[in-house]
């Protein structure tokens, strides 16, 4: 998968620069960001990338930005991992779930172990969102129950809902490289699960928990369809947006006769527990 990189500088970062982050991963399809000394890298799928759209967003921010958008170089992207991640270790009420990659240490001391082979896909365990869900679906009672993990990139959520005991779990990404990533991590950690290379459109059947761990407008856009799969009493999980955008999230949820329940924040990322 190609991916455009997109390297602000502005004169004052202060708040403007999670301004920026907040504006390009919610208003536009930009998944990951690195910080820089005056300003931010951002990254965004070659497929997804629409110069005018970005023109007219950097146009319309508050303070005067430049930016400079390049192809990224093919890279070995498991030397990438292996180079600049460490293993994760996530505690929740009651234990903890270590995510490791093959080359790192197998633990004894902790309640789940994941590893995670080093690809490109979303949800290592190293950002918020994918922590606070992890801890959600650790936390909660799992055993028996029908379990959907949209957007599931690496499945790394949806192998942990497998190992805690539920009786299937299904997971769609719309992207063809996580598709087959979670395919091989399901393989490495011995768990059975059904995976499809989809959008919310192909969602089938009724589950007990939804996951999904994507970004605002996705999330905003898809709910209906999430609450139309979610079976009386059943519980949603959301997260990969700010805490600034909680509200919006659950009104859009009361509005399709969910309630919230519990929250998860961290790093100014939050994570909604929703109850149908």
């Amino acid at each position: 998968m190609k991916y455009i990189e997109v390297s602000f500088t502005m004169d004052d970062t202060g708040l403007f620069r999670d301004m920026l982050v907040d504006t390009l991963g919610n208003e536009g399809p930009y998944e990951s960001f690195v910080d820089t000394p005056d300003g931010v890298k951002a990254y965004v799928q070659a497929a997804e990338y629409d110069p005018e759209w970005l023109a007219a967003t950097v146009q319309a921010f508050p303070i005067p930005l430049k930016y400079n958008a390049s192809e990224m170089e093919d890279r070995n992207w498991n030397e990438e991992w292996e180079r600049q991640h460490e293993a994760v270790l996530v505690r929740y009420e009651g234990g903890s779930v270590w995510v490791r990659a093959p080359f790192h240490s197998h633990r004894t001391d902790v309640d789940y172990e994941i590893i995670i082979e080093p690809k490109m896909s979303f949800g290592t365990a190293h950002h918020p969102t994918t922590a606070m869900m992890l801890a959600y679906v650790a936390e909660l009672p799992l055993v028996g129950k029908r379990v959907l993990d949209m957007g599931c990139g690496t499945a790394v959520l949806a192998i942990l809902a497998k190992m805690r005991g539920a009786a299937y779990v299904e997971g769609i990404d719309v992207d063809e490289w996580a598709f087959r990533n979670a395919q091989e991590n399901a393989a490495t950690n011995g768990v059975e699960l059904s995976l499809k290379l989809g959008s919310a459109a192909d969602i089938s059947g009724r589950f007990d928990l939804i996951i999904a761990n994507i970004n605002r407008n996705i999330l905003l856009r898809d709910m209906a369809a999430y609450a139309e799969a979610l079976e009386g009493g059943g519980v949603l999980l959301l997260s990969g947006f700010y805490q600034a955008d909680e509200g919006a999230l659950i009104a859009r949820a009361n509005e399709l006769g969910m309630t919230f329940i519990d929250k998860k924040t961290r790093d100014g990322w939050s994570a909604l527990q929703l109850r149908k």
